[in-house]
């Protein structure tokens, strides 16, 4: 039992666990985007022998979660073992010590008050030390009188305090990995789903599954904001990724989200982050010039992705697809390349009464017998401007039913710092006074003091709280 509380222990298998999540970061793990091309460059061996060590899922390793309980019952039986003696700090401090205890102390000092009587030179040293922001107690024993001063007590429990963050890690950390998920869905504008799809990767068998939602995800809106908006778009160039979605429960309702790079989105245990693009070149909202084949004043009009417009006789218009690169493959718009080199919005036309027919309009200015920018509609039609975006986000959707995650990184995580700076920033300072008359008159003082940590520090602080007792002590002989 000693061996299992004991310190040492507790810092190997912290170590090894360090170990094995740095493991974790190093080795893709199969529920992150980009897993499968991963898993391919590995060697035969690799895939073998990483797929046999659990490498590929580690944090759901039966001895990763095995580690973290017996690092949890090491802690656990560490604290009951020195929480007493902590706890007697609190309720039990040492208020007297014989001389020589005093006199073994690290900081200590021997002073004299030759004017004054020990009651006299007992109230100086107390209001001294309450000065200096002690909470002092002044007790008798064998003659002697003692002024005991202390600050930072609680700072004795410090250590405990980062026990309960790091049990709560754990206990957050195992209560998300055995009942949430996580998975990646790509949203398109338009796209809707109640599905999400999983990929488990076991040795050289994949398997996929799909996990119902209890809610539909509509994407309505993508976009990216550009540090140069006539650059490209990829992540040297990007601001920002934005991703709206409609949620559609027939629980709660349907409620309208906006997940961006900062700011993820948190509905019924499900947290959706944005992940990745695919940075295929689209067009967000497109800007058209409709000039009348028998001359007049251009039209214009605005345009949004999966959206529609009415000219004023009457004609729709509607958005079918843009090309970044445009080009016709086997009769049907297509894009030879994601950049922007020959952008064109392809769009449903439909006349008052007609039928419906596509139309193409294009950025770069054709020439005027170009069969394909031929008037359509009484119109020639041309793309002025268009804001970029790309073609669809990936969001990562991480389910954590209980909070799991959010116990451990929030009040966890947030409660290990604050613990982490109070054990290591305080101290718990005590300080003796042992005030004993002498047969001749005045009395004579030993002060002494020690610290849990920070001793240089403390040294400092115990001489200048020495150097203003003794000035107290001579005060009526200046």
């Amino acid at each position: 039992m000693s061996f299992l509380s004991s310190v040492k222990f507790g810092v190997f298998l912290l170590c090894v666990l360090v170990v094995l999540s740095m493991i974790g970061m190093l080795v893709i793990q199969q529920n992150v985007q980009g897993f499968e091309a991963y898993y391919a460059t590995r060697t035969p061996s690799e895939k073998a022998v990483f797929g046999f060590l659990g490498f590929f899922d580690i944090y759901h390793s039966w001895y990763y979660n095995f580690l973290l309980l017996l690092l949890s019952l090491n802690i656990v039986l560490a604290s009951i073992d020195r929480f007493p003696s902590a706890w007697s700090y609190i309720v039990k401090p040492k208020v007297d010590a014989t001389r020589g205890w005093l006199l073994g102390r690290d900081q200590k000092t021997e002073l004299a008050a030759e004017s004054l009587d020990s009651s006299a030179a007992v109230e100086r040293i107390a209001a001294t030390m309450k000065a200096e922001g002690y909470s002092t107690r002044v007790t008798s024993k064998n003659g002697a009188t003692y002024v005991f001063g202390e600050k930072g007590k609680w700072n004795r429990l410090g250590a405990y305090i980062v026990h309960v963050a790091l049990l709560t890690l754990f206990l957050g950390h195992f209560v998300a990995l055995q009942t949430g998920f996580d998975a990646d869905v790509s949203m398109t504008p338009g796209q809707v789903s109640d599905e999400i799809q999983l990929i488990r990767i076991n040795l050289d068998k994949q398997e996929k599954f799909a996990v119902k939602l209890p809610f539909t995800i509509t994407c309505t809106d993508v976009q990216q904001k550009l540090i140069n908006p006539n650059g490209h778009i990829d992540v040297t160039n990007t601001l920002d990724w934005r991703t709206q979605i409609k949620i559609d429960d027939p629980e709660y309702g349907t409620t309208v989200a906006d997940v961006s790079l900062n700011n993820p989105y948190h509905y019924r245990g499900y947290r959706f982050f944005q992940a990745q693009t695919i940075p295929v070149g689209h067009a967000r909202t497109m800007k058209f010039e409709l000039a009348p084949e028998d001359g007049g004043t251009p039209y214009t009009f605005e345009l949004a992705r999966n959206g529609s417009h009415t000219l004023p006789n009457g004609t729709l218009v509607e958005y079918d697809s843009f090309q970044a690169d445009f080009v016709l493959n086997g009769g049907q718009p297509d894009t030879k390349a994601a950049e922007y080199n020959n952008p064109a919005a392809v769009l449903n036309v439909t006349p008052p009464g007609g039928e419906r027919f596509k139309v193409f309009a294009f950025l770069n200015k054709l020439p005027d017998n170009a069969p394909i920018g031929a008037p359509k509609a009484g119109f020639k039609w041309r793309l002025t401007e268009f804001e970029k975006a790309p073609m669809a986000h990936i969001l990562s959707i991480k389910y954590d039913p209980y909070d799991g995650a959010f116990i451990a990184w929030y009040f966890g995580g947030t409660g290990l710092m604050g613990a982490l700076v109070f054990v290591f920033f305080y101290s718990h300072r005590r300080v003796w006074a042992m005030v004993e008359p002498r047969p001749m008159g005045g009395a004579e003082i030993v002060l002494a003091g020690d610290s849990n940590r920070n001793h240089l520090g403390f040294g400092d602080r115990f001489n200048t709280l020495a150097n203003k007792v003794s000035s107290e002590l001579t005060r009526d002989m200046l």
